[in-house]
């Protein structure tokens, strides 16, 4: 992993095992172009959806999206992840996403409606029982696919002193307080009835948040206050031009290391949109969308320098990466790499 002191770059890529996927993969990337060697997999957890890093312990954590929802944690120290440990209940179904949050790893619980805080052990390792699960409440207009909650997504805010859960059932961004690994309710935000929120990422400067909206393909520009723990909407924006044509179903959004770009994914279109904030953060606007390179782009990922774009195209079964111009944030397609089932992608 490193070379004359410098640690190497390396990718997780996650994949749906059910589907064919190869489970957890590390990637070698090429810091000038982008560019990723596929390194190793490993296949001990089923349905891996989605992945987060514990760089502080040289540990990745994988949710199990299985209707048994459980977090599974890695050793990253070498080129092949070595498990830490058994697979650990999340006390609900469907997990989707997790965070790393004040000794705890979060988990969003799609299919129960929940969020789940893990004790981390001082080596990284997880306890083995939930020290916390708070149930979401409530439903929203969609007669399919917003008769109960569904966290999709939590993660702590840019001060570290929240967590942050968007709800697609609910139309509704929660922020909780994590005391003594107890989980509890500070506030809940409403958005637009049958938006159907499902990521969220903080501008950099840490004052706003942009939602990315699955059931109307949309971005709702938010206010931020640390200090209240409050959210506002003050604005939405179509992150696709014109009336789509067949699905459209935004999944993944990240935002430049300088804030003057907002990327997102739109399955069905297949696109990875580009929006440039204003000057003071609150409105968007739409500037191009250009061919993920692939089909059913299920997830961004953004290198560090914000130099290059990951798209993990899970139909299509491909990991794609894109160089970003700096002066327009248009995508410009590199390469890619065959993952069946790609889910997401994260970089160490």
């Amino acid at each position: 992993m490193t070379d004359g002191g410098t640690r190497e770059q390396r990718a997780f890529i996650g994949s749906f095992t059910a589907a064919g996927g190869p489970g957890v993969l590390t990637a070698a990337v090429d810091r000038g172009s982008g560019a990723l060697t596929l390194l190793s997999a490993v296949d001990g957890v089923p349905d891996p959806s989605y992945l987060a890093l514990s760089p502080a312990h040289d540990m990745l954590y994988a949710v199990s999206e299985t209707a048994d929802g459980a977090v599974a944690a890695y050793r990253v120290d070498g080129d092949e992840p070595k498990p830490a440990g058994p697979l650990v209940s999340v006390g609900g179904s469907g997990p989707t996403h997790l965070s790393v949050f004040a000794g705890h790893v979060l988990t969003a619980n799609y299919g129960s409606g929940s969020v789940t805080a893990l004790p981390v052990c001082d080596d990284g390792t997880l306890v083995g029982a939930a020290s916390s699960v708070l149930q979401h409440q409530g439903r929203g207009p969609h007669t399919r696919r917003q008769q109960s909650p569904h966290a999709h997504q939590v993660q702590p805010d840019p001060s570290g002193r929240w967590a942050v859960s968007v709800d697609l059932g609910t139309d509704s961004v929660r922020v909780c307080a994590l005391d003594g690994g107890r989980l509890t309710l500070h506030r809940e935000i409403a958005l637009r009835p049958g938006s159907g929120p499902r990521h969220l990422a903080f501008h950099p400067r840490g004052e706003h948040a942009y939602v990315l909206n699955e059931l109307a393909p949309t971005v709702t520009v938010c206010r931020w206050s640390a200090l209240e723990g409050s959210l506002r909407p003050v604005g939405e924006t179509p992150v696709l031009s014109g009336v789509p044509d067949g699905d459209a179903y935004p999944s993944g959004i990240v935002v430049s290391p300088d804030g003057r770009f907002v990327w997102t994914a739109t399955r069905g279109q297949d696109v990875v949109s580009v929006l440039t904030p204003d000057a003071v953060g609150e409105g968007l606007r739409l500037v191009a969308t250009v061919p993920c390179g692939g089909t059913w782009p299920r997830a961004l990922a953004l290198d560090p320098s914000g130099r290059f774009l990951y798209a993990a195209n899970e139909r299509s079964g491909d990991v794609t990466w894109f160089a970003v111009d700096p002066d327009t944030g248009v995508p410009r397609r590199g390469g890619s790499v065959e993952v069946p089932a790609a889910s997401c992608v994260v970089l160490g």
